[in-house]
């Protein structure tokens, strides 16, 4: 394997990756602080392993305000029997796990969006070392990859689970095979407004299979949206080969994202009025939002309209919004998604 760095992580597992069985314990990455001057940051993981096969590795709160992902895996790693695994799944609940225990997109440490800092650095802020300790050590063992995100505190999205475009299309093929499996109601090939430092393009460039989601959000999780997140995570395993069973599959709308014209952003402040609901349907020109101003009366409000046909699939979530905010997000409406082996006789997709 081919080292960014010479230099190894600080992060010291508490777990043996490689041996059979359910083990719960850590990342423990020191951090030196006024309150422990040689304290460790105990990043929560679990490894089930049982004989050969493939490996999975599974990750939540990557911004720690979402929490379907957590929720999800934490279920998983207390219920599942490891009989029933053939290969690995190591899971990470928490992988920002500063940002997650202050209700929080960033760490509260150093302010690192861990979605935005891959590669990341051994030598770096903490975050850059969570960040360097997935690419260099977690990324390598594994064959597929789900990181399960929601619209966190700023942002509500209709549930999807998505796949890129890639430049190899047989992985590409791959990836999006895991999105259908992973049966969201929406099945996305999203488009990212920048796609430098993410984990999803550490562990696309890497060659491995991934898989993302956008579960709701709002900085809270719904009763719908973590039964989606552990009917998903099941699915992905079976689809995988790592888990016994038979997925369970429902009807899924397929959306794809064309361009940057899928995004609208504001270019004024004050508060935000939508003019259609997640879910949606828009003609292009028709209203979308409007921004009223919030320091005068008699000023009419900045409407935004949509630049193509599509559904709502994504919105800005807090009543006020300001300049440089992404307000809505449209997605290109295509067919059922679901594969025709477990589509009900007379199924449709709601709109």
């Amino acid at each position: 394997m081919s080292l960014m760095y010479e230099k190894p992580t600080p992060i010291d597992p508490t777990v043996d990756f490689d041996a059979d069985g359910r083990q719960h314990g850590f990342l423990r990455l020191p951090f030196s602080r006024d309150d422990s001057a040689w304290g460790n940051l105990m990043i929560p993981v679990c490894v089930i392993k049982n004989g050969i096969g493939p490996s999975v590795l599974l990750t939540g709160a990557n911004h720690g305000d979402e929490y379907e992902g957590p929720l999800a895996l934490l279920d998983l790693a207390l219920h599942l029997d490891p009989a029933q695994v053939s290969g690995r799944i190591i899971m990470l609940p928490f992988l920002n796990y500063p940002a997650f225990r202050a209700g929080r997109r960033t760490s509260p440490i150093d302010s690192g969006n861990l979605n935005r800092l891959f590669p990341g650095a051994p030598d770096g802020t903490v975050t850059q070392k969570i960040a360097d300790y997935v690419q260099r050590y977690l990324l390598p063992m594994s064959d597929l990859v789900m990181d399960i995100h929601a619209g966190g505190s700023t942002l509500d999205f209709v549930p999807f689970a998505a796949s890129h475009v890639l430049p190899d299309k047989t992985q590409e093929a791959r990836c999006e095979a895991a999105a259908v499996a992973f049966n969201a109601p929406y099945t996305a090939k999203m488009l990212e407004i920048d796609a430098a430092g993410l984990f999803d393009t550490a562990a696309e460039e890497a060659g491995k299979t991934f898989v993302s989601t956008e579960l709701r959000g709002g900085g809270t999780s719904t009763a719908a949206s973590a039964r989606i997140a552990r009917k998903g995570v099941r699915n992905v395993l079976i689809h995988a080969g790592v888990l016994e069973g038979e997925p369970v599959m429902e009807p899924s709308l397929s959306l794809d994202m064309p361009s940057m014209d899928c995004f609208t952003f504001a270019d004024v402040d004050g508060m935000l009025e939508m003019g259609v609901d997640l879910g949606e349907t828009v003609r292009e020109g028709d209203l979308l939002a409007r921004i009223w101003p919030v320091d005068r009366t008699g000023i009419a409000p900045r409407d935004y309209r949509a630049k193509l046909d599509g559904m709502l699939i994504g919105r800005h979530f807090p009543g006020v919004a300001k300049t440089g905010d992404c307000i809505a997000v449209l997605g290109a409406i295509g067919g059922d998604h679901t594969p025709l082996s477990f589509r009900p006789e007379g199924s449709g997709v709601a709109g």
